[in-house]
């Protein structure tokens, strides 16, 4: 008799640690971010946040000549879109200059498409021509050059 418990356990067990095994586990990520970068024109709206370059993000980005921000440091009004030159996007292919601290700019705006903060494609609202001005000042109007 105790030879037939130890194996009925044994068996009990063995199916126990195969349906363990096979049971699906709830999956948890964390991303930890940090401080908004310092970038001359502005950031990615996407990690790792590197920083965009003078061309990427239009006039309505700005505001004052201040970057209001993508990813999870937007500052802009909820519903807003602005337009972005997706030519220069990594994702889509750019493997040109990025800026660094103090850069200058090496190209003029030509918007392509319109992003919210979060990287979402939508409808700015406006159309992107007249917005390839040398310099940024915000609100699609021609500014002084870059901030």
């Amino acid at each position: 008799m105790k030879l037939k418990n130890v194996a009925l356990l044994s068996a009990f067990g063995a199916l126990m640690s195969a349906t363990a095994a096979t049971a699906p586990v709830a999956a948890q990520m964390v991303v930890g971010v940090g401080i908004e970068p310092v970038c001359p024109y502005g950031y990615f709206d996407y990690a790792p946040y590197d920083c965009a370059p003078y061309g990427y993000y239009g006039p309505d980005w700005f505001n004052g000549g201040i970057f209001i921000g993508a990813g999870p440091w937007f500052h802009g009004h909820h519903g807003f879109y602005g337009h972005v030159d997706n030519r220069y996007d990594p994702r889509r292919g750019y493997n040109g200059p990025l800026p660094m601290h103090g850069a200058q700019p090496f190209n003029n705006f030509h918007g392509n498409e319109a992003r919210d903060g979060m990287g979402h494609a939508g409808n700015a609202g406006h159309s992107a021509m007249g917005e390839h001005m040398g310099g940024f000042s915000g609100g699609g109007h021609p500014g002084g050059g870059p901030r």
